[in-house]
């Protein structure tokens, strides 16, 4: 059987930092600040969810458009992307109203992927985009970039690019052998690493990396019939090549913002970082 490795991801910023506004509300308005709040907060909600929604749809149309298919069983990327969102909780009826536009419209879709390339102090950023409105999209992220002291330059040679599938395998009596078989269908369909995670509620995860070009072929061969439970993700990811040590508290708090303030744009679908 082939070693395990481990694999070495793009680390992820800690997920957004909630504030709590001070309130100067005399006791006798209390209820009406109380509700006041709550409006808020379920318009910040409502917001939030409207951006989700608008992501995964501008997703979905890109990913039909690149896997040339509506049909999950025969569009891998098609597949993750759909995976990714019901979790999230997008629901059904939008998933399905995005594969109608993406099907009728097809080619003619203006939605495309964009990438930007920016760095804060040493830190690099790569910024993923789906637009229908490039102008507008460029626009938005240098203004966001700007407010935080970042800019735009490139920072490719900081990351490396690659394919990266994730599965789920059944625990059981002849788990090492159902995991050898699907370790070497990953290795001839261009794996070139995989690790395998702790159980969790009788399955285990088992992740594979590979070169960007081989992304579906790797997806089809190890969601092949009996090699695995289910397909959990299919993505292309960019790791750090030289991870940079995290700055002061002062300055780590800042990208997080500045993160944060990217990700809440409708256009931004993921921000990667050099940190480590």
């Amino acid at each position: 059987m082939m070693p395990i490795n481990a694999i070495r991801f793009a680390r992820r910023l800690p997920g957004p930092v909630t504030s709590r506004p001070l309130s100067t509300s005399f006791v006798l308005y209390s209820g009406h600040n109380k509700w006041s709040k709550i409006k808020h907060k379920k318009a910040d909600a409502d917001s939030k969810k409207g951006s989700l929604y608008s992501k995964a749809s501008r997703e979905i149309v890109v990913a039909v458009r690149q896997g040339g298919s509506v049909d999950p069983e025969l569009n891998s990327a098609l597949a993750a992307v759909l995976k990714r969102y019901r979790s999230l909780g997008v629901p059904k009826d939008n998933i399905e109203t995005s594969l109608k536009k993406a099907a009728s419209k097809g080619s003619e879709s203006g939605a495309q992927s964009i990438t930007y390339e920016a760095v804060t102090g040493q830190v690099g950023l790569i910024i993923e985009c789906v637009s229908d409105n490039p102008s507008r999209t460029a626009t938005k992220i240098r203004e966001l970039l700007s407010k935080a002291g970042a800019r735009l330059t490139p920072v490719a040679f900081m990351f490396s690019r690659h394919g990266t599938v994730r599965v789920a395998l059944e625990e059981g009596d002849d788990f090492d052998a159902r995991l050898e078989r699907l370790v070497e269908a990953a290795f001839e369909a261009d794996a070139e690493d995989f690790e395998q995670e702790e159980p969790s509620e009788g399955v285990v995860s088992v992740d594979f990396i590979c070169p960007p070009t081989s992304l579906a072929k790797l997806t089809s061969a190890v969601t092949a019939p009996g090699l695995c439970k289910e397909l959990l993700a299919s993505e292309l990811v960019y790791s750090p090549v030289d991870p940079t040590d995290p700055p002061d508290e002062a300055t780590v708090t800042k990208i997080e913002n500045l993160v944060e303030a990217l990700e809440e744009n409708d256009d931004v679908v993921r921000v990667w970082t050099s940190l480590d």
